[in-house]
């Protein structure tokens, strides 16, 4: 018996809400909305009571999510009609991505759109016959809104439920033949990645950076992609995209110049007006970008940008117990961007006169404001501090090099306002921990460590994956999704494999553990065994034993972050040649051709999947370090080959002072490896031809193609 079925308004606190771990449900626990957490108490109750499920789906610091909750879901009127007319349910998209898709493609395919929230109207069979994104509490401009919808909704249930049952069955099958897996296609070549290029060099935006108008997110892999296609290529205008992008996401408000890190998005083409909220994997990906892209020009504000980053993360973002948090909102005291936007008066009010005044020139304060209201287009008073174009003399980017005085009182100027700033009311933050972004946060820091040789960011990176391990694994090692407040939960989809070996991966080779590199074979056999689709090849994003869904999906395209498919396919390549298991070349191989016809029509739209594809194109490289591990000359040769551009090599290091070293039995080639005369010694093979090993370093970075410096 539900004591609450039947009610419609339970007291404030009291929806089954206040049970779950997720800051973003916990944020509904005291509406009068009769919330359910996904579950199978709530098709219970929608079978036995005879209902509709009005399914919510959201994020933490998702704006319009919080929009309709405070317009919609505490609403008495509002929440009255949803209790008697539905069984509710609310999820967190964070926590369960794979229902997100699911009904997300559903919403796609009835809306030709969709967003957050995602509302969903479906049966006590999960079937879904009505799909919509935010709704107001009444209509507006022609937007149906909640109190009208509700009870047509009601009365099509009570007297049209065949039309409706119609409907869902053919909205399934629809979505289950869009899922249907496509014979395998023809093998791709090089050709694919020149197309590729060329549809980014046809969208470039030469004035502002980015590859869109607006809004312009981050989307850094396409980055990747193209620092890759320069250097596979040599065409300077691939590398000047990255840089111009790069540079002008750096100098914009979508940058947090006072606190570092990269916000959400960009509503505007200038880059100047963000949306607020902060994700740890923008952070990832943004500060991953700006590594490779110093590795590949040596200009120092890429190497500065991503050391920013990890600043912000390390000081806002990290758990006490190792791991990293998901976000922070984009609103605090209701107000979207009040944290971070200042008056003029405000900033003189802290800062000295010489100061203030340096900094409103460089910055753009203006008296009036330089933040417009999204929905006015009025002045608001208020400002977002951005640089100016790099050409103007009063550009920091410029002055950073040029005048170190007025650097040190830009500087001071802003320390002095961040710690004003941190006295203000904060946004909220989503304190939960998840594996797949981990993944990408921890690849992120073990690049940083490496290739800027600074030992505090592998060991923040490694104490999160120790977190991981420690926290968020079943007793059987499988996995887990989420950990917060002491509890971890959710089965993993594959993007908690593909993007913690990821992770893992970067960390081997920032730290030469071979621990690391054992634990990413170890989620690798895992991954490939509860993922992969034996008789077509690829993986699905559920595991063949996880909770039964309308149907398992196969994702590829890449968006916020990029498809588990493809760095799974890239991690694969990469243990391959680190370890001579063949079997994971041809598992990787085969996901390709199983989903090559996708990447064939819209190359840019796959481009983590291209990262792999040009590691497996090759030319590509296996490097092993021979010497004993802590002597000078080994550590001279590991910090050459982390400094440059060398996308498409691996590096192993074989401890020459140990007598039975672990690296051996996971790549058992390198055992016969020894130094010479106890002199560290490289190993380099590229495509399948192995050179002889040499003791010096010059000689080394000339096998790779490097020209050495000095």
């Amino acid at each position: 018996m539900d004591p609450q079925a039947n009610q419609s308004s339970p007291p404030a606190g009291r929806n089954r809400l206040r049970f779950e771990k997720s800051p973003y449900l916990l944020q509904h626990k005291d509406n009068p909305v009769d919330w359910y957490p996904w579950g199978e108490e709530a098709f219970a109750a929608a079978s036995r009571l005879d209902k509709p499920i009005f399914l919510s789906i959201g994020y933490s610091t998702c704006h319009w999510c919080h929009v309709m909750e405070h317009e919609s879901f505490e609403d008495e009127q509002v929440a009255a009609l949803m209790n008697d007319a539905f069984v509710n349910i609310k999820v967190d998209r964070e926590e369960r991505p794979d229902l997100d898709a699911v009904y997300m493609t559903v919403c796609q395919m009835l809306t030709r759109g969709g967003g957050w929230p995602l509302t969903i109207i479906m049966d006590a069979d999960r079937r879904p016959f009505f799909a919509g994104t935010y709704i107001p509490r009444q209509t507006r401009f022609g937007r149906p809104g909640m109190l009208e919808i509700i009870p047509k909704i009601q009365q099509a249930w009570r007297s049209r439920r065949d039309e409706l049952n119609a409907s869902a069955q053919q909205i399934l099958a629809a979505l289950q033949d869009a899922e249907r897996s496509a014979p395998a296609g023809e093998a791709l070549d090089r050709g694919v990645l020149d197309s590729a290029y060329r549809q980014f060099a046809e969208q470039f935006d030469a004035v502002y950076g980015g590859f869109s108008t607006a809004p312009k997110f981050p989307t850094p892999h396409n980055l990747l992609f193209l620092l890759r296609h320069w250097k596979r290529t040599g065409n300077s205008h691939a590398l000047a995209m990255v840089e111009k992008t790069l540079q002008a996401m750096r100098r914009g408000g979508v940058y947090d110049q006072l606190g570092y890190g990269i916000h959400r998005y960009s509503v505007d083409q200038e880059w100047r007006v963000p949306h607020f909220e902060k994700m740890l994997y923008d952070q990832a990906q943004v500060a991953a970008a700006c590594v490779q892209t110093w590795q590949a020009t040596h200009k120092p504000i890429y190497a500065a940008t991503a050391r920013e980053i990890f600043t912000y993360v390390l000081r806002d973002m990290t758990d006490p117990a190792g791991g990293f948090h998901c976000a922070e909102d984009a609103d605090s005291e209701g107000v979207e961007g009040k944290f971070y936007v200042w008056a003029e008066p405000e900033i003189r009010q802290v800062l000295d006169p010489a100061e203030a005044d340096l900094f409103i020139d460089v910055y753009n304060i203006q008296m009036m404001g330089n933040y417009r209201d999204e929905a006015t287009g009025q002045a608001s008073g208020t400002n977002i501090p951005h640089l100016s174009d790099p050409m103007q003399p009063h550009d920091a980017l410029v002055v950073e090099f040029q005048d170190e005085q007025r650097l040190a009182t830009l500087e001071r100027a802003r320390q002095k306002l961040l710690e004003t700033r941190e006295k203000r009311v904060r946004p909220g933050k989503d304190d939960k921990v998840l594996a797949d972004w981990n993944g990408l946060m921890i690849a992120a820091l073990a690049q940083g460590a490496a290739a800027l040789d600074d030992r505090r960011y592998a060991g923040a990176a490694g104490r999160a994956a120790d977190f991981v391990l420690g926290h968020m694994r079943t007793d059987t090692g499988r996995l887990l999704h989420r950990w917060r407040d002491g509890q971890a939960g959710i089965t993993a989809n594959l993007d908690d494999y593909a993007f913690f070996v990821y992770g893992l991966i970067e960390l081997y080779e920032a730290t030469f553990d071979a621990a690391r590199l054992q634990q990413a074979l170890d989620l690798t056999d895992r991954m490939i065994e509860h993922f992969l689709d034996e008789s077509a090849g690829g993986f699905f994003f559920t595991p063949d034993d996880g909770e039964p869904v309308l149907v398992r999906q196969k994702p590829i395209y890449d968006g916020a972050v990029p498809s588990g498919n493809a760095v799974a396919v890239y991690n694969l390549l990469r243990l391959a040649k680190m370890t001579g298991r063949t079997r994971y070349e041809q598992v990787a191989e085969r996901a390709v051709r199983a989903l090559s016809e996708q990447v064939r029509q819209v190359p840019m739209a796959y481009t983590k999947m291209l990262v792999a594809l040009d590691f497996a194109f090759g030319p590509s490289r296996e490097i092993v370090i021979a010497g004993p591990a802590d002597a000078p000359a080994t550590r001279q040769m590991l910090a050459a080959l982390a400094e440059p551009f060398l996308p498409n090599t691996v590096v192993l290091l074989r401890p020459t002072d140990e007598p039975s070293p672990a690296i051996t039995q996971l790549a058992p080639f390198t055992a016969s490896q020894t130094a010479a005369d106890n002199q560290a010694a490289a190993y380099v093979c590229e495509d399948f031809q192995c050179r002889q090993p040499t003791t010096d370093v010059r000689e080394m970075l000339e096998m790779v193609g490097v020209e050495p410096v000095g």
